[in-house]
């Protein structure tokens, strides 16, 4: 356990939204002088109470988060005695199940507004990335000074956030001896049901422009994969475990009711093999509404221009992107 003041870092949802929150986190465990600690032992493709994070990423050495699970001595308070809870089971029992309140992270989480406290321990908590809520603070230190924020996160992400060898390799072997170009497209499609019709449009103009591009499609679901394979040739895909209904596809329930999620390390790894072979693509057709996407146009060097988002011109995602990283 490390005797200098620590910020532990708890996740909620998918890759997309955990580790965008988690840079957050990051940046404001280097504000306030404090290691950052990564939780995620929230029951997220491993059983609750396991670690995934240290599974799936090279990252820098840090403490066991489970090593300050006893203490009280912790900002905030809620979090005082029962820091082995995940911030789904105190949401649940403590703050009126209201989960997808937008101002719940608030009640959870160090205060961004003023992050300076005296406690050795303190939590961070949101389900979404809030650098925008640091910007202040980022504008008088002198490491974030004059940085754009995509800058910022891409920096965190490089420290933080290298996928394991496993997962690397598979990467790599992806794309060996692949022609380019490779058009990435990630459509979700079970717990966050996204049009299908407008990324067959986009990936037909594509084609009739670089006939001989391969499609890259990450997908969450079943139904969406068959269709896009029926309507397009060369289309390529990771094998892994797809999703049949509306649900979330890594909720505890579909996983340990699913065999094809008997190796739920591997399905962590399968889904970090996509989001990393998606950064890696030529073209990314995508819609901004899922973090996942968003997350692969940060990881990659594809440019602006041949990033399309189907939700480019949605005034009510615009809006509410906008809100979920201010509010």
């Amino acid at each position: 356990m490390s005797a200098a003041p620590v910020l532990l870092i708890k996740g909620k949802g998918g890759f997309g939204n955990r580790i965008l929150a988690a840079t957050t986190g990051i940046v404001l465990a280097e504000l306030t002088g404090r290691q950052p600690v990564i939780d995620w032992r929230d029951g997220i493709f491993l059983p609750e109470g396991e670690n995934l994070y240290p599974l799936l990423f090279d990252a820098p050495a840090a403490d066991d988060p489970a090593a300050y699970d006893g203490r009280s001595d912790v900002v905030p308070a809620i979090w005082a005695g029962r820091l082995g809870q995940s911030a789904r089971t105190v949401i649940t029992r403590d703050l009126g199940d209201r989960h997808s309140s937008p101002f719940i992270y608030r009640r959870l989480s160090l205060d961004l507004a003023r992050p300076q406290a005296p406690q050795p321990v303190a939590v961070f908590f949101s389900y979404l990335p809030k650098l925008a809520r640091l910007r202040r603070a980022m504008a008088r230190d002198p490491r974030f000074q004059g940085r754009a924020a995509d800058d910022v996160l891409r920096d965190v992400l490089a420290r933080h956030f290298t996928p394991n060898a496993r997962v690397r390799a598979a990467v790599e072997r992806l794309f060996a001896g692949l022609p380019r170009p490779v058009i990435g497209m990630h459509i979700r499609h079970t717990d966050m049901q996204v049009p299908v019709p407008p990324f067959e449009r986009v990936a037909g103009r594509l084609r009739q422009q670089m006939p001989g591009a391969t499609l890259f499609l990450a997908t969450d679901s079943q139904a969406v994969q068959d269709r896009i394979q029926a309507r397009f040739d060369g289309v390529m895909t990771i094998d892994k475990a797809l999703g049949r209904d509306a649900g979330g596809l890594h909720r505890p329930d579909h996983r340990d009711a699913d065999a094809a999620f008997a190796d739920p390390l591997r399905e962590a790894e399968n889904a970090l093999v996509d989001l990393w072979t998606l950064s890696q693509c030529d073209w990314l057709v995508h819609a901004s509404r899922s973090t996942f996407s968003v997350l692969a146009a940060l990881l990659g060097p594809i440019p602006t221009a041949r990033q399309i988002d189907i939700d480019r011109f949605n005034p009510v995602v615009r809006a509410k992107r906008w809100f979920q990283t201010h509010a």
